[in-house]
């Protein structure tokens, strides 16, 4: 396991963890979240030995392989697949000592062959394409070199290569940020097969509900662990935020009755005493910091000044890229859309289907080759997309981007305005260059609403966005009276703002008829047939003919077999529930002393130590109880369905 004692880091001045403990069971699947800059990504250059920390311990198993992600790539002309493969680092070194053995050393041959067996080296290529494919890539595209794919494309050849590195902890920061829908629904379900420890830092918040198990959240310099996934995390912290309130509420109103007693009678020699009394418990007090729950970001989407109906229509409608030979790629064919008044749609498709084309053609930033795009009079489309980033003046500061759309628009107005997107005090005024991807993104949509747009079309506004500006964001997006085209990754973002989806596929766009669970079966079922279709079927079995006595005789024998099959099955299943149901109250009992402020203090910390453990202990062993029950549950389900 993991086990911090009494950790203190630091960054500079800024203290980011004090003196906290806190444990992490092998195989629990961790969601590490708080505010950007809390310490999460440096939490993980500490277990990645790339820092130390200031005061305190925290220990791993030696043997622990530790995987992550790769910020940089450097140049690199090598295949995609092979690049991947890299990732299996003792593979790699096993396969060049064998490479550069002699034949006359039979010996160590054998050692080295035996040795490449049990590293899977003659599947790491078929492993090497699997996650490739999951992550998005086509078949074509698995011998391209790294340096042909863009910088997204390159980060997400970095966690596939992180993926294939065997490993016992895996700490994934952000591995959401450049994958769309169906690259996030195969990485969900490969980190519930993972078998490791996982350490995840997500702002995507149904991704991290849907991962993890375990919540660590960065709280005023401490570590806080809550059992179960991101919503039950915000239950629990929201009843923590009630207690410590509580706490602080009544140590607040002791203090100032200490505080009277002293002030009254510390000049009395008959009460000096009682009074110095009162000064040493006061002093003694422990001071509650009462808990925050604000964000500071508060966005506003200004109401359009006029809503025609329809606003967009697209007619019968080709559209796609030039070509170096100065024909054009046709990406989109066929399409007739029309985007109503007040229209809610959500964009979906697979990686490369052609959302942006769509998008940027509705923004008409590309040209259509056919059919024809009409735009009602009146329409104002504000349009965001990753490259108006770029588009920023970076020697410029948030006012001055501001001031020079609304030149005669009072100073304190445009501060009151960018204020609601994070930009509040000096920040107004400082230059865009060293700015986050967080903060370009925050202003690049603040300067876009600005102007009061009767059409958002909204491409991945998300990535680079915190929780509680994405929470932000979704809310604004919900209140807005206009129309909006959205196309994210971010399921919750979808969820709370886009009543209907359309979604590009094959060289189309239509209506989809469905919510997201629809599209993730339809995705699921696309899968399915394309496995299908690219099996042989050349095979064909004759019909074989059945004798109807024999037939029935196999049934009753199979009826038989299940009945013995089943019992054991389900008498261990009702086994596995009583643990569970017996492990589940031994932790809702911790869980209650955990969210008690008091135990956090000084002198309880032998005992939390103790109670962090047994929790730590019961939540693996009740993970363990859950993955029993639910393989017992589809052993059964399965000889039922045979």
């Amino acid at each position: 396991m993991i086990r911090a004692t009494g950790l203190t880091l630091r960054r500079g001045t800024k203290v980011l963890l004090e003196d906290t403990d806190f444990v992490i069971n092998p195989g629990e699947r961790v969601g590490v979240v708080g505010k950007n800059g809390a310490g999460k990504s440096t939490l993980f250059s500490l277990l990645q030995g790339k820092l130390d920390a200031d005061a305190g311990t925290v220990q791993w198993p030696s043997s622990w392989r530790i995987a992550s992600v790769e910020q940089e790539i450097s140049h690199n002309e090598m295949p995609a697949r092979e690049f991947v493969i890299d990732g299996d680092t003792h593979l790699r070194a096993l396969q060049a000592e064998r490479a550069g053995t002699p034949d006359s050393d039979g010996q160590r041959i054998a050692e080295l062959e035996s040795a490449l067996v049990e590293a899977d080296a003659w599947s790491a290529a078929s492993r090497a394409e699997q996650l490739l494919a999951g992550l998005g890539f086509a078949p074509d595209q698995w011998m391209s070199p790294v340096t042909s794919f863009s910088g997204g494309w390159q980060m997400r050849l970095a966690l596939a290569r992180a993926l294939m590195a065997p490993s016992e902890l895996l700490l994934l920061d952000e591995p959401t940020n450049h994958l769309d829908l169906d690259a996030m629904l195969w990485l969900e379900r490969w980190l519930g097969a993972y078998e490791g420890t996982v350490l995840l830092i997500s702002h995507d918040t149904e991704f991290l509900d849907a991962v993890a198990k375990i919540i660590l959240h960065f709280d005023q310099t401490k570590l806080v662990r809550y059992r179960g996934g991101y919503e039950d995390f915000l239950t629990q912290r929201a009843e923590r935020l009630r207690q410590t309130q509580i706490a602080w509420d009544r140590q607040t109103r002791e203090a100032a009755r200490l505080q009277g007693f002293i002030d009254r009678f510390k000049a009395k020699a008959t009460k000096a005493k009682q009074a110095q009394s009162r000064v040493k418990a006061l002093a003694r007090m422990e001071t509650l910091a009462p808990l925050q729950a604000e964000s500071g970001i508060d966005i506003r989407i200004p109401e359009p000044t006029s809503m025609p109906d329809p606003l967009l229509v697209l007619d019968k409608v080709s559209t796609g890229y030039p070509r170096e030979d100065g024909e054009a790629r046709t990406v989109l064919r066929d399409v007739t859309l029309m985007v109503r008044g007040g229209g809610r749609i959500g964009v979906l498709g697979v990686n490369g289907a052609g959302k942006s084309t769509l998008i940027k053609t509705l923004a008409d930033e590309l040209p259509v080759l056919a059919g024809e795009r009409r735009a009602s009079k009146g329409l104002e489309i504000g349009y965001f997309a990753q490259h108006q980033l770029d588009m920023l003046d970076p020697e410029s500061t948030p006012l001055q981007h501001l001031q020079r759309l609304s030149p005669q628009t009072r100073e304190q107005e445009l501060r009151n305005y960018l204020g609601g997107f994070g930009f509040s005090g000096d920040t107004v005024n400082s230059r865009i260059a060293p700015m986050s991807g967080g903060e370009k993104a925050r202003l690049a949509l603040s300067l876009i609403v600005w102007q009061k747009p009767n059409l958002l079309l909204l491409d991945e506004p998300s990535n680079h966005l915190d929780v509680d500006t994405r929470e932000a964001l979704a809310t604004a997006l919900a209140e807005f009276s206009g129309s909006v085209l959205l196309v994210s990754h971010d399921r919750h973002l979808l969820r709370t703002t886009v009543d209907s989806f359309w979604i590009v596929a094959d060289g189309h766009v239509h209506e989809f008829d469905g919510d997201l669970e629809d599209y993730r079966d339809w995705l699921n079922a696309r899968s399915a047939q394309a496995r299908s279709e690219a099996r042989s079927d050349a095979q064909a079995t004759s019909p074989e003919v059945v004798d109807r006595k024999a037939q029935r005789r196999q049934e009753a024998e199979a009826r038989q077999r299940m009945a013995t099959l089943r019992k054991p099955l389900e008498t261990r299943l009702a086994n596995v529930e009583t643990k569970m149901e017996q492990a589940g109250e031994r932790l809702k009992a911790l869980d209650a002393l955990i969210a008690d402020p008091d135990f956090y203090s000084d002198s309880r910390r032998d005992e939390r130590l103790k109670v962090l453990e047994e929790h730590g202990f019961l939540t693996k062993q009740h993970g363990e109880l859950e993955e029993q029950w639910l393989a017992l549950q589809e052993e059964l389900e399965a000889l039922i369905a045979d």
